[in-house]
């Protein structure tokens, strides 16, 4: 498969945009991956060959766990390790399966395969199937985006999050390169719309402004990718990753379609049971809920924390107390399991781990001037920034 050249950009357009040049095969990288079917059989080739082209012009096929470095040193941050979900040399990941909202190749399984390399992925139709896969114990971790740089925090997740009873084990922080992909052989010229994840769209919308495709949303953006191929449609283009090209047997004719060059999603990894074991650099997060009097919940909180020197990772207010406003519905997990519902929330994530005296002590105080307090997890805080190139 070869990766057209051909696009036509405008000048404003074309110096932001890294043109995928004409491309030799090589083997898949030791990351494993399912591979895409579209017919129902399993591990069934789209194209009848197990070799995936090189994106842009690159000898190494992109790797999930962050080795193609972006300042040369494997990690946008200058981090020389790569994560692991242990550092006693024993790999647990092996047969852990991980639930996550899309198709194969979505942006979310690639936060699964960073944070456990060797898992086996299992794709769900919404980001509640995902959870509820973890809760009937047919997935053991689930995949949650709940934040990023250009859209800021995914509320609906947050509150996701809040209606189950899981754990935050794991973080990961991924950076977003969209593409612009296409049937093999179609150019530019050819395509008069371009399908895609809702965001994914807005977050392309100068460059597809420029590009003058009529844009259509659909679930996710390797859903896209899914039915580009499915239905082998020839005026259509999807934005996706350049994984998702490799996977489905796609041209890549364009990269960084962002408008934003720094475009980075937070994932959180949900289990039924908290981390095992959580080393020095710990981050907890927690809910708080109260009832009137915002402003001054707020600064207790901030007090019961910087008495301590404890340091905030995050703090969001949330104040659904407005007419017409959703309440924001709790489970209260050490109760009786029934949903509650507050106007005003307080999202917390605080430096140290809730096995620290100190830590416990500002949680204690919390308790006692708010109506509500529930512990969303303790997990190693992971500031590394994971590429997909």
């Amino acid at each position: 498969m070869a990766c057209a050249s051909s696009l036509d950009l405008p000048n404003s357009l074309s110096h932001r945009l890294k043109l995928s040049k004409p491309s030799q095969s090589r083997k898949p990288s030791s990351v494993s991956f399912p591979t895409a079917s579209l017919n129902g059989s399993a591990g069934s080739q789209i194209n009848g060959s197990s070799e995936f082209p090189k994106i842009n012009g690159s000898h190494k096929t992109p790797k999930i766990n962050g080795s193609k470095p972006i300042n040369g040193s494997g990690f946008i941050n200058g981090s020389s390790l790569p994560h692991l979900n242990g550092f006693d040399g024993i790999n647990h990941d092996v047969g852990l399966r991980v639930a996550f909202q899309g198709s194969f190749g979505a942006y979310s399984e690639f936060a699964a395969k960073t944070a456990y390399p060797d898992c086996i992925t299992l794709p769900r139709r919404s980001f509640a199937d995902a959870l509820a896969a973890v809760e009937s114990g047919k997935a053991d971790r689930a995949v949650l985006p709940v934040e990023s740089t250009m859209e800021g925090t995914e509320l609906r997740n947050y509150d996701l999050l809040l209606r189950h009873d899981l754990c935050i084990v794991q973080e990961i922080n991924l950076f977003v390169h969209y593409c612009l992909l296409a049937m093999p052989g179609v150019r530019q010229t050819q395509l008069r719309r371009v399908i895609s994840h809702p965001m994914a769209l807005a977050h392309c919308g100068r460059a597809l402004a420029q590009l003058g495709l009529d844009r259509e949303p659909v679930e996710d953006t390797a859903g896209a990718v899914e039915m580009l191929r499915a239905n082998h449609l020839l005026d259509t283009a999807a934005i996706a990753s350049p994984r998702a090209a490799s996977l489905y047997g796609l041209d890549v004719l364009a990269q960084g379609l962002q408008d934003e060059s720094w475009n980075v999603t937070r994932f959180l990894l949900l289990s039924k049971s908290p981390a095992k074991k959580v080393f020095k650099n710990s981050k907890t997060s927690m809910v708080i809920a109260h009832r009137g009097g915002s402003m001054m919940v707020v600064l207790k909180v901030l007090s019961a924390f910087s008495s301590r020197n404890i340091n905030l990772k995050k703090l969001e207010v949330i104040n659904s107390s407005g007419a017409g406003q959703a309440l924001v519905m709790i489970l209260d997990v050490r109760g009786r399991g029934s949903l509650r519902a507050f106007p005003q929330v307080l999202y917390v994530d605080c430096e140290g781990s809730i096995e620290d005296p100190v830590v416990k002590e500002a949680i204690e105080e919390i308790e006692r001037f708010s109506v509500f307090v529930r512990l969303l997890g303790c997990y190693t805080a992971d500031t590394n920034v994971y590429d997909l190139q």
